[in-house]
């Protein structure tokens, strides 16, 4: 996608650091449920989907999610053990999952017919579904390579009064 300008290491480095910001903020929402005193959710409800009795498929759809995100954060740890192949299709259900999280959010979120959340959404939604788009392009259509000409092949020139003295039978200097 951005050719050679970032080293893929560098990519990899900042793409699990966001995973794990994202990771404690979905901890943090998980926090606060528990406290939220308007809605009854048990801990246990929180690790098996379907549980409460609050929006139950929405907020299951959540747990799954949140599930699939802690599998494939430690993903990362175990990636030269099971290969990349393995770990990049594994990577990919990040798709599934984030297609999960937007439903379970819509579906379950208190605030989620308000104006801003309603704002949030589609921001969030449309950057996604752009930059997929784009990924999705830039795989198909792949730049094309430069190719690297290497410099013409120079011989080294004798000096001019050599190439006079050489020159066979040309009369003039």
């Amino acid at each position: 996608m951005f050719g050679r300008a970032i080293p893929p290491a560098v990519i990899t480095g900042v793409h699990r650091t966001l995973s794990t910001l994202g990771l404690g903020a979905l901890v943090l929402h998980v926090g606060m449920l528990v406290l939220d005193t308007k809605v009854d959710i048990p801990l246990i409800s929180l690790v098996i989907p379907g549980l409460t009795e609050y929006r139950p498929l929405a907020t299951g759809l959540g747990v799954v999610a949140l599930e699939l995100w802690v599998l494939i954060q430690l993903s990362f740890s175990v990636r030269r053990r099971i290969g990349t192949k393995v770990w990049r299709k594994l990577h990919y259900t990040t798709f599934a999952l984030w297609v999960l999280a937007a439903v379970h959010g819509l579906a379950a979120g208190s605030d989620s017919g308000t104006s801003w959340a309603l704002s949030v959404y589609t921001v969030t939604i449309g950057l996604v579904v752009g930059l997929l788009g784009w990924r999705i392009a830039a795989a198909r259509f792949p730049e094309p390579r430069r190719r690297h000409v290497a410099p013409a092949a120079t011989t080294p020139r004798a000096p001019q009064s050599a190439a006079r003295t050489h020159n066979l039978g040309a009369t003039h200097v």
